[in-house]
């Protein structure tokens, strides 16, 4: 409970500033999309490989806690100093340094969820979360909106205000937040007797997930930052004041439907749902390519919440039980290492691509992977038994 406020401040920190940076890029710094590609992009890798070393710490830490409040911590602190940023380089600054602290805290808080989750509840359990995450998520654009139509204030000031919920989150997670020491498993890396058997078991478990992570490489290949979607709403004539609310929106549908989609893995099975959740995204960007209206982005940036609430807690189930919960950090830091790894080359190619030759291709060539990525799931994942 106390990691879902924890999740629901920060998000509202965050998403008080992240719809808001393409215009701000783009009006007030002077940007395009391709820059804007190349700091998400770059964003997403670094957070990627800190999530992957987090959750090797993680598995030999007794204590999870204070990795997770060191990355909530360091968050917290740079996210407001967009608002100082004269040049693009200062936010690709800022969006590095916001994302350590996502790499550091994710692994370490996914694993420690996992520990404790019964599995037949896991994918609900990890979808409340997400529902938490993006109840924030509404609750930060929906200030923004109030704060720049109705308080008339800039995007610098908003973005300086955005430091209260932050504090909030930190204050939650210090307080809120207790767990109870664990032993470490030194074992995992075979220093024991037992060294032989424990590297059997590696392997086994590394061959199990590798199909997953290989369809996921493909599908994260295609799946650019979800900055581009507000670009091409502000494209499509959504004002610029409206974005926060377009994003609202967004997240509305994400955090309303986020543990019944978690919770639709526990009776369906994970990768049935995620296959289905990566087909509603291939929709969704054909979507966005061939839309012409305004209407049809708010239309679209709903729908798109379809998706993630399908597969939000879903892929994170999956991933818990293709790993024994001593590797669960590592396997934890695998997945999101996958995903950030892609996020250089499915960003910066997105964004040179748009910005050569319009819009269209980019969002076809994103649904054509996430189609393939869903056939590769479907056809060599079997779905994980789920007795731990």
């Amino acid at each position: 409970m106390w990691l879902g406020l924890v999740s629901l401040a920060t998000d509202a920190s965050s998403d008080m500033i992240y719809p808001l940076l393409p215009l701000f890029l783009t009006t007030v710094l002077g940007a395009g999309p391709q820059m804007l590609g190349a700091i998400e992009g770059a964003a997403e890798a670094t957070a990627a490989l800190l999530k992957l070393i987090s959750g090797r710490l993680a598995d030999r830490a007794r204590r999870k806690k204070p990795l997770t409040v060191l990355g909530y911590g360091i968050s917290s602190v740079v996210r407001p100093l967009a608002g100082f940023a004269t040049a693009p380089w200062m936010i690709l600054v800022v969006r590095l340094a916001d994302r350590v602290g996502k790499g550091v805290r994710s692994s370490p808080r996914d694993a420690l969820m996992a520990d404790v989750t019964p599995p037949d509840v896991r994918g609900r359990a990890y979808g409340f979360h997400r529902a938490m995450d993006n109840a924030g998520a509404v609750l930060g654009p929906g200030i923004a909106t109030v704060l720049l139509v109705w308080g008339h204030l800039s995007l610098r000031t908003i973005f300086f205000i955005a430091v209260i919920p932050g504090a909030l989150a930190m204050l939650s997670l210090t307080a809120g937040v207790k767990e109870e020491p664990t032993n470490a498993h030194p074992a995992q890396d075979g220093s024991t007797p037992s060294a032989q058997g424990k590297g059997n078991a590696n392997l086994n478990e590394r061959l199990r997930i590798t199909p997953y992570l290989i369809a996921l490489a493909c599908f994260s290949l295609g799946n650019a930052s979800d900055a581009f979607l507000l670009l091409r709403a502000e494209q499509l004539g959504v004002p610029g004041r409206y974005i926060p609310a377009l994003w609202m929106l967004h997240n509305a549908v994400k955090a309303l439907l986020s543990t019944a989609g978690g919770g639709l893995s526990d009776r369906l099975g994970r990768r049935r749902v995620i296959v289905g959740g990566w087909i509603l995204y291939a929709v969704s960007y054909l979507g966005f390519g061939l839309a012409r209206a305004a209407w049809q982005a708010w239309a679209l940036m709903a729908f798109y919440g379809l998706y993630y609430s399908l597969v939000e807690g879903s892929e994170r189930a999956l991933v818990a039980e293709l790993a024994p919960p001593g590797h669960r950090g590592r396997a934890f830091g695998a997945y999101y290492a996958v995903v950030g790894t892609a996020a250089l080359p499915a960003s910066f190619g997105f964004g040179l691509l748009a910005q050569r030759y319009g819009a269209q291709l980019p969002f076809t060539i994103a649904a054509g992977l996430a189609a393939v990525a869903a056939l590769l799931l479907a056809l060599t994942v079997p779905e994980p038994r789920r007795a731990r």
